[in-house]
């Protein structure tokens, strides 16, 4: 059973390890610190997420067509609610049924810009319902329909499920699997990742250990403290147009114990929060 987070900061990718930026590197670090909570389930609510003038909450919950996918009627709310928010910042975007609103996301970046995802799946598989965006496919309904998009770097994801993404993005897509965590090689290759523009990070905390986060969906086996290193290589070296973290768990009830577990995705959220703005601090100055 997976016990209750109580996160601490540990620094363990250092300035020496992963290099500090060149001269030639503007303004890197997340560009704006505004948070969004789009709430969807609910489950921000069991988790106990601050509801305060940092935070811009919105309820989702009345949107219907839009739990794991989308339809037409979907995604016009969503394009809407999005189009009234700023791109910049960190969004909550509650389970993984709805990490497809990434897209949402990402549709509002104006300029050639990669997106650096997080997650145990690369969300490529083709769609079960033609022109129906849903959580399984969304990466690649944004290869396919957003021309600013000139990159996916995809970390921690499953061997299998890698194996099954269609063929003809080989050129787009680069992958870090679950397993290349553990060897020191991979690091190297992903802090020395050849990206030109700026990022865009999307995460899924299905791609964490379930002695770390909760979820609903099969999970990696990334640490915290790996997590911590990846974002402090992203933050450091590359200017972040905005991120967005998703992957909360849904319970069937409200029993201690699934509020036990809404709980840690509650501090793991918290935790994220302080350590991207802790990273960011590290950023010099250009």
């Amino acid at each position: 059973m997976v016990e209750r987070l109580v996160p601490c900061f540990v620094y363990i990718c250092t300035l020496k390890s992963v290099g500090m930026p060149t001269e030639k590197d503007k303004r890197n670090g997340l560009l704006s610190e505004d948070v969004v909570v789009m709430n969807f389930s609910g489950a921000y609510d069991m988790e106990n997420l601050p509801r305060n003038g940092r935070l811009k909450w919105i309820d989702c919950r009345h949107l219907s067509g839009t739990d794991c996918y989308c339809d037409n009627e979907g995604e016009e709310a969503l394009a809407e609610i999005i189009g009234r928010c700023p791109v910049g910042g960190i969004h909550f975007i509650d389970s993984g049924n709805y990490h497809y609103v990434t897209k949402f996301w990402t549709d509002r970046i104006h300029e050639p810009f990669a997106l650096v995802m997080l997650d145990h799946h690369p969300d490529m598989q083709p769609p079960l319902f033609e022109h129906i965006l849903s959580c399984g496919s969304w990466v690649k309904d944004v290869l396919d329909s957003n021309p600013n998009c000139r990159k996916v770097v995809i970390v921690g994801a499953s061997d299998e499920l890698i194996r099954s993404v269609p063929h003809g993005y080989e050129g787009m897509v680069h992958f870090y699997s679950d397993n290349d965590l553990d060897h020191e090689e991979s690091w190297k290759r992903f802090s020395q990742e050849l990206i030109s523009e700026p990022v865009y990070i999307s995460i899924d905390k299905d791609v964490l250990s379930p002695e770390y986060a909760v979820t609903n969906w099969d999970q990696g086996s990334m640490s915290l403290k790996e997590l911590e290193k990846l974002l402090y290589i992203i933050l450091l070296h590359h200017p972040v147009l905005g991120m967005d973290i998703c992957g909360e768990f849904l319970p069937d009830s409200d029993t201690a114990e699934d509020m036990r577990e809404a709980a840690i995705d509650g501090n793991v959220n918290k935790y994220l929060l302080r350590l991207v703005k802790a990273i960011n601090r590290d950023v010099p100055e250009r």
